[in-house]
């Protein structure tokens, strides 16, 4: 696998995260809706999309979410130095 496609949501905090995991999963919000009102990164815009992108392209802890992950799958808050994301792999390349 050279490259993942993901859209994530970037909030503050781990409680925001969970929070909007809780909306997410349940399915009171829809992923893309949640990063276009929520996500504190410009990608929120597209919907949290963040394109095709292989290994070392992204922080670590980012990175290693998205490759372990399986296509439609939203990750559990993952921690980096920006904030917390959730993690949605829209495709395996």
């Amino acid at each position: 696998m050279a490259e993942v496609r993901a859209s994530h949501i970037l909030v503050k905090t781990e409680q925001e995260a969970k929070d909007l995991y809780d909306e997410i999963t349940s399915g009171k919000l829809e992923f893309e809706d949640a990063a276009m009102e929520k996500s504190l990164c410009p990608s929120g815009q597209a919907g949290g999309d963040l394109g095709y992108f292989g290994m070392g392209m992204m922080v670590k802890p980012f990175e290693d979410a998205a490759f372990s992950m399986e296509v439609g799958e939203i990750s559990q808050p993952v921690e980096t130095q920006f904030g917390w994301h959730l993690i949605k792999l829209t495709d395996k390349a």
